[in-house]
């Protein structure tokens, strides 16, 4: 099986998941979602000036959002062809990461929390990286999986000092709310939730729709 292969399995398996219901949120107050008069997704709502970007094109021109969970497994699938697209495209394309902990996974909040308090320390990428990577030995264990994050850290080399202040710190756990708040804004009810330029990618069949819809907007 090759690799192109694999992901794309991956990318069917995060959509059949998705579109099956089986990551939906239960928000029977969700706000309405904020759109453009064109119906596309408000830009503020899905991208802050503080939300998180692991690529940054010059031109603006295409946007791709994700709202994710780092305890999720459909996002675990999914991070192998976000790093494919991630390598293929580089600067061409701005990638944004959202969080969107699910409060049925025990130790989703906490995960966040660890990767906002890496992002403190200018190494939110880092952290994105080993969260994904080790998400077996942490994910979906009902105690607290503090110690295997602060490893995580260490391993980073962080000012652990200041890595256990900021993920104890409520500003932390704010700044998380907000992603929430936003995703609920954008009509967010299960991870991962993908949106490209403003609109939500709803017919993804595999990772080669994914790539076409982003080819498709850099022709544009």
């Amino acid at each position: 099986m090759t690799r192109n292969t694999r992901l794309t399995l991956a990318l069917i398996a995060v959509v059949v998941l998705v579109v099956g219901g089986l990551l939906t949120v239960n928000r029977p107050d969700q706000p309405p979602v904020a759109t453009t008069d064109a119906g596309a997704i408000e830009p503020t709502v899905l991208a802050r000036e503080d939300s998180h970007r692991l690529s940054t094109a010059a031109d603006g021109k295409v946007t791709l959002v994700e709202f994710l969970d780092f305890e999720c497994e459909s996002c675990a699938a999914a991070y192998p062809a976000v790093k494919q697209i991630l390598a293929t495209y580089q600067d061409r394309i701005t990638f944004v990461v959202r969080y969107f902990p699910i409060p049925s996974h025990p130790n989703a909040e906490l995960a966040a929390r660890t990767a906002q308090a890496a992002a403190n320390q200018g190494r939110f990428s880092d952290m994105y990286i080993q969260l994904f990577e080790n998400q077996t030995s942490w994910g979906h264990k009902e105690q607290a999986q503090t110690e295997v994050f602060l490893g995580h850290a260490r391993t980073l080399g962080l000012d652990m000092s200041r890595f256990q202040r900021d993920l104890d710190d409520p500003a932390t756990a704010a700044r998380i709310g907000k992603d929430k708040a936003d995703g609920a804004a954008a009509g967010v009810q299960g991870t991962p939730t993908f949106f490209l330029n403003g609109r939500q990618l709803t017919d993804l069949r595999g990772q080669d729709d994914l790539v076409a819809a982003i080819d498709d907007a850099l022709a544009r």
